[in-house]
């Protein structure tokens, strides 16, 4: 007897895959501003992005990526888990 519900077509992840990707993004973007904000305000020094060889830069387009990746991964993940735990009350 086979418990595992069956595999979800990939067209039906896809609004999973955007709502992860865009919340994700909007995430790591917030992380960066803060970031950057904390840094001018609080410690009084701006953070000077041309003057570091272009690290600080690659970190500033990077962590939006990254989260934007993380969102969508956790959000198919949730939306399988949901669709199981739907499948169980049956």
């Amino acid at each position: 007897m086979n418990t595992r519900s069956p595999a979800r077509p990939p067209s039906a992840q896809v609004p999973a895959v955007l709502v992860g990707l865009l919340v994700g993004g909007a995430a790591g973007f917030l992380l960066t501003e803060t970031v950057g904000a904390f840094s001018a305000f609080v410690l009084g020094r701006a953070l000077d992005v041309a003057g570091t060889g272009g690290v600080l830069l690659a970190v500033f387009v990077a962590v939006p990526l990254i989260c934007a990746g993380l969102g969508a991964v956790i959000a198919v993940r949730r939306a399988g888990q949901n669709r199981r735990s739907h499948h169980r009350g049956r």
